[in-house]
């Protein structure tokens, strides 16, 4: 039985190895800060559940201090030469891409077949709900093999040029862990009470389209200020999903949570908070423009909102 955990340790053997390269990388002046960084991270990924509560507590607030105090830098690293990448494009072709449309074309296989699958009576997925993330897992594998057979490369080649882009992108790489946890805690806390509460004191709750409304641009706006539609979406389906569009209007709830998220991913656009998106990359491209990337896109994330609006209206009271 292939389990959630062994997802967590091989992520963990991930971070571990970006820690030994990171310590050994004589180029980077605060290699040991971000060595620990990365070894905090696997140390978690790999014993959390069985460490104290208060250590786990102090592993985070160690991370926090090292990302805040700038204890993240870049280094230097290995790399093919310039002629050496023209020559690869040149022959593969299209076919460089190969591998990366690999990626969510196994998972989707993997997500329909795999859980249904058992050996010796026994699933080979612990359940169906981790079958998708599980699935992620081996197609990234598969699709690392197939990267090294094209480019004739080794496993360690990948690392190498891995740890260069996530030394870069520092510690928002782990935004979107940190934010989606941070909308369960909010949920925890009542914060979907309270939103439920302000949109039935605002609103004509019993008016399916000012819901509708209410929903999705609650979506996006909750998604802007926290960065992650992860972290909206326990809140705003807590606070008005579920109670006022399932329970009271009679929306299928599957169809309301796909473009609900979809209605939060469009608030992705629209924020800085959501700095692995839109800041990042302006930094890596040398933009002079640091938010260049969401005056590009804010346009087509609010046509889509709009969008959004009108098939969740026509589609989830069918």
């Amino acid at each position: 039985m292939i389990t959630l955990q062994a997802v967590y340790w091989l992520l963990g053997a991930y971070f571990a190895m970006l820690a030994w390269r990171g310590w050994r990388d004589d180029g980077n002046p605060r290699r040991h800060t971000t060595a620990l960084f990365w070894a905090l991270l696997a140390l978690l990924l790999f014993a959390a559940e069985r460490m104290p509560v208060r250590a786990v507590g102090l592993c985070v607030v160690v991370l926090v201090l090292l990302a805040g105090f700038g204890g993240l830098r870049t280094g230097r690293y290995r790399d093919s030469s310039a002629e050496d990448k023209r020559r690869d494009a040149a022959r593969l072709g299209h076919r460089l891409f190969l591998p990366a449309l690999a990626i969510p074309a196994i998972t989707l296989v993997g997500t329909l077949t795999l859980k249904h699958i058992a050996i010796d009576g026994r699933p080979l997925f612990e359940n169906a709900n981790t079958a998708t993330l599980i699935s992620l897992a081996i197609a990234c594998l598969i699709a690392l093999a197939m990267a090294c057979a094209q480019l004739r490369q080794t496993p360690w080649t990948a690392i190498e040029q891995s740890r260069r882009l996530v030394d870069a992108i520092g510690w928002a790489a782990l935004l979107p862990l940190l934010l989606a946890t941070l909308g369960s805690v909010f949920e925890a806390a009542g914060v979907g009470q309270a939103v439920s509460g302000v949109v039935r004191a605002a609103i004509p709750v019993d008016n399916a389209l000012f819901v509708v409304v209410a929903y999705a641009l609650g979506m996006a706006a909750f998604t802007i200020v926290m960065g992650n539609a992860f972290a909206a979406f326990p809140v705003m389906t807590a606070g008005i999903g579920l109670p006022l569009l399932v329970e009271m209007h009679g929306a299928d709830a599957a169809s309301m949570a796909a473009i609900g998220m979809l209605s939060g991913y469009c608030g992705t656009l629209m924020t800085p908070m959501a700095a692995n998106f839109n800041l990042v990359p302006a930094a890596l491209l040398e933009l002079k423009d640091p938010y260049g990337v969401i005056r590009a896109q804010w346009r087509t994330g609010a046509l889509l909102l709009a969008c959004n609006i009108v098939l969740m209206y026509v589609i989830v009271f069918r």
